[in-house]
C-alpha cells in the first residue's frame, strides 16, 4: 500500500480596481515539516478578486500533483485560503451563482478526487507567503514582466508553519525531483500559459530557468499605472426607529439601535457581500447603527471591524432627532442660512458641513494610505458617504443636498495613488430585495 503524502496548499489572489490589474500566488507545503515544496504566480491581466483567488487555488492544486502525479488517492491536499467565498463554494456550502465562477470551480474540483482535498478559511495574516506571491505577480505585470522565482521574496516575509498532526508517513518531496519538475513543465502548458512555478527539490542546483514567450501587453489592455487603489465600499446603516420618519439623527443625539427592519437589511448585506467575496478589511462609524450593521456582515465574513471616528455622523445640535419640517417651525432663520452656507452649523453648537468635510478628509487619507490595494468595507452615515462622493467629483458642498442615499444603501468609490478618485457607484439597494 502507498504511503499517504499529505501537502498543504496555501492560494491567494487580488484584483487592483476590482476588477482591475490583478494575479495570483499559490505556494505548496509539506504538512509534516512545513517545508515550501513549489511556489506559483502570475499575472492575469483584468479581473476580479475573485477570479484571481479562484486562480491562484487552480495552480496551488495543479503544483501539488505534480509533485506526486502517481499518487493518486494516496495524495491528501489541505487547502488554506483566505478567501470565504471560495472556501464555502469548494465545500459545497456555498451555491456558486456568479457564471464567471462556475468554470473555475468545476477546473479546480477536476485537478484531483474531491476526496482527496480539504478546505479551510484562514485570516489574511497567517495567508502572507500566497499573498506576497500575488502582489509580487501584481508588480511584475504593472512593469510590463513576467514573475520570477528566483526574484521572490514572498517565503522571508511569511508566517512560521506549524506542520499539521500526522496521519500517515508525509512523502518524500527530493525523491522524483526531475519527475515532478517535468511534470509542472506539462502541468504549465497544459493549463495557464506563462504561469510560473519554483519546485523545491532538496538538491543543490539552481532550478533551470523557465523561458518567457508572452508579450507584455500593451495599449487598452495594458494595466494602467495609476498605482494600487483602496476601493471604499461604502454602506449606509440600516434602519433606526428615527429613519423611516426622517428625523435628524448624527452623533449629537440619543445613539439608537438598529430597528427591527434595520437588523434584516443588515443580515441582506452581511448575504450580499458574502456572496460576492470582494470585501478584505471593515472599518466603522462608531455610532452604535454603524457598528451593529458592520458587526452584521463582520460575522459573516469572519473579519473584525476597525472603528474610525472620523466616519460618524454630523452633529446636528438642537435639531437632533427632530423632522425638518419642525427644524423649521422652530428654526427657520438658522435652517435657511445652513442650507445656503456649509460654514453654518446647525443651531445650539453643532457641526457645519465644512467641519464634516475636513473631519471625513481626513479619515478618507488615513484609510486610503493604510488599506491601498484593498477593497475596504466602511460602514457610516448620509453626510459622510455624501462628503466622500463630492468630494471624488469635485463638486461643490451644495451638491450634497442633490444626492439620495437609502437606509443601508451601498455607493463605491475608488482611491488611487496619484490622487485620481472614481465613483463607481452610488445608492445601490438591490441587495435588499433579494432572498437568501
Amino acid at each position: 500500500m502507498s504511503a499517504v503524502r499529505r501537502l498543504v496548499v496555501e492560494a491567494d489572489g487580488g484584483s487592483r480596481g476590482n476588477p482591475g490589474p490583478a494575479g495570483y500566488g499559490a505556494v505548496v507545503i509539506d504538512a509534516a515539516t512545513g517545508e515550501t515544496l513549489a511556489e506559483a504566480a502570475e499575472y492575469i491581466g483584468v479581473a476580479t478578486n475573485n477570479v484571481a483567488e479562484y486562480r491562484g487555488l487552480i495552480a496551488g492544486l495543479t503544483a501539488a500533483k505534480a509533485l506526486f502525479p502517481d499518487a493518486g488517492d494516496a495524495l491528501e491536499v489541505h487547502v488554506r485560503m483566505d478567501s470565504k467565498l471560495v472556501v464555502e463554494q469548494m465545500s459545497g456550502r456555498w451555491k456558486i451563482k456568479h457564471p464567471d465562477m462556475k468554470p473555475l470551480a468545476a477546473r479546480a474540483a477536476a485537478i484531483l478526487p474531491p476526496s482527496s482535498v480539504t478546505y479551510e478559511w484562514i485570516p489574511r495574516a497567517q495567508n502572507k507567503h500566497a499573498d506576497r506571491l500575488a502582489n509580487e505577480a501584481m508588480d511584475a505585470g504593472r512593469d510590463g514582466r513576467q514573475w520570477e522565482p528566483s526574484a521572490s521574496t514572498a517565503e522571508l516575509d511569511a508566517p512560521a508553519r506549524t506542520p499539521l498532526p500526522d496521519r500517515g508517513p508525509p512523502g518524500d518531496a527530493a525523491a522524483g525531483a526531475a519527475k515532478a519538475r517535468a511534470a509542472l513543465a506539462a502541468a504549465r502548458g497544459a493549463a495557464d500559459t506563462g504561469t510560473l512555478f519554483e519546485v523545491n527539490t532538496g538538491a543543490s542546483e539552481e532550478p533551470e530557468p523557465t523561458d518567457v514567450t508572452a508579450a507584455p501587453q500593451v495599449g487598452w489592455a495594458a494595466a494602467p499605472d495609476l498605482g494600487a487603489p483602496a476601493t471604499f465600499v461604502l454602506l449606509r446603516h440600516g434602519e433606526t426607529l428615527l429613519t423611516p420618519e426622517k428625523r435628524f439623527s448624527g452623533s449629537g443625539g440619543t445613539d439608537p439601535e438598529l430597528s427591527a427592519v434595520g437588523r434584516d437589511q443588515a443580515a441582506r448585506a452581511a448575504v450580499h457581500f458574502a456572496a460576492l467575496g470582494t470585501v478584505q478589511e471593515i472599518v466603522s462609524s462608531p455610532l452604535r447603527r454603524c457598528r451593529e450593521t458592520a458587526a452584521a456582515v463582520a460575522d459573516r465574513l469572519g473579519l473584525d471591524v476597525r472603528i474610525e471616528d472620523g466616519l460618524r455622523e454630523t452633529d446636528f445640535g438642537a435639531w437632533e432627532g427632530l423632522t425638518f419640517g419642525e427644524v423649521r417651525e422652530r428654526y427657520g432663520d438658522d435652517l435657511t442660512t445652513w442650507l445656503a452656507d456649509p460654514e453654518t452649523a446647525p443651531t445650539g453648537g453643532g457641526e457645519s458641513f465644512a467641519e464634516v468635510a475636513e473631519r471625513v478628509a481626513a479619515a478618507r487619507d488615513r484609510l486610503t494610505a493604510r488599506y491601498a490595494g484593498r477593497t475596504v468595507l466602511a460602514v457610516t452615515h448620509v453626510t459622510p458617504i455624501k462628503t466622500l462622493v463630492r468630494l471624488a467629483l469635485e463638486a461643490p458642498a451644495k451638491a450634497m443636498f442633490r444626492m439620495e442615499l437609502s437606509a443601508a444603501s451601498i455607493s463605491t468609490v475608488a482611491y488611487y495613488g496619484d490622487g485620481n478618485a472614481s465613483v463607481r457607484l452610488l445608492n445601490d439597494t438591490s441587495h435588499l430585495r433579494q432572498r437568501e
